[in-house]
């Protein structure tokens, strides 16, 4: 199977070559994931994917409230508050009043984490972006929804 550009007049691999590409693929890319190292100063903390993901949204996307993480996350908003409580404890983030709704929380990286927490997820942002460049808006699009997809069914599975 060849992986360089296709032609448009190109067929691509028909459905179950395609299957056996990902099911040769997607535990090399999940070992390479889990070799990458957390560092030291987290490794105490036991993180998580939702972790991960949370410190992700809160680094490209900066700060925000409980309730918009967990909407993010596709998570309840005491999911997300217990995560950020444990991590707040732990000095990883910052939770400050919202100067417009005092009754509301906003929640970010704390200072003196931000450049470890950057220099640690932008490794996997460099990685997916060389990836995604190439591909067009809609390819994309395809792209993310085909690996929801996947996960929606692994989960049905279960």
């Amino acid at each position: 199977m060849s992986t360089g550009p296709r032609r448009p007049d190109e067929a691509g691999p028909g459905v179950d070559d395609a299957i056996r590409a990902l099911l040769l693929l997607m535990p090399r890319m999940v070992g390479r994931v889990k070799r990458l190292p957390v560092p030291e100063e987290f490794q105490s903390l036991a993180l998580g994917p939702r972790h991960l993901s949370l410190l992700s949204y809160l680094l490209f996307d900066g700060p925000m409230t409980v309730n918009e993480l967990a909407a993010r996350l596709e998570v309840a908003p005491t999911t997300v508050s217990l995560m950020v409580g444990e991590l707040s404890r732990k000095g990883v983030l910052h939770r400050r009043e919202d100067d417009d709704d005092r009754r509301r929380r906003i929640v970010s990286i704390a200072d003196a984490k931000r450049p470890v927490i950057d220099d640690w997820l932008a490794r996997g942002a460099v990685a997916w972006r060389q990836a995604l460049e190439p591909l067009t808006p809609d390819q994309r699009r395809m792209f993310v929804d085909t690996l929801r997809a996947y996960e929606r069914a692994v989960e049905d599975l279960s």
